[in-house]
């Protein structure tokens, strides 16, 4: 069984995500081979008082880079979006962003 800290890798921070985070929508970057039920539970056993309504899950696919001669890829990784109830408290880490 995996533990709740190793699902969730990190917090994202962008435009984006802050503006999800008035309606308790938060973005994170998990392994890429948890499951839904799995992201909801880590969510709520990391922050108490937290209770999750929804999880949608994006698998973001390699992109191609290059530095002048030399190119490569970027890795890939899959992003959860993660809704939290209207009862639920706020995660703590994106309260003193906005």
């Amino acid at each position: 069984m995996k533990h709740v800290a190793d699902i969730i890798v990190r917090p994202l921070i962008t435009e984006k995500s802050m503006d999800g985070t008035a309606s308790k929508r938060y973005s994170f970057e998990v392994r890429s081979d948890a499951t839904k039920p799995e992201i909801a539970h880590a969510v709520e056993e990391m922050y108490a008082g937290t209770r999750v309504a929804d999880v949608r899950v994006i698998n973001m696919k390699k992109k191609p880079k290059r530095m002048g001669y030399h190119f490569g890829y970027t890795r890939e990784w899959k992003k959860a979006i993660v809704t939290l109830t209207e009862k639920s408290k706020t995660v703590p880490f994106f309260d003193g962003m906005n």
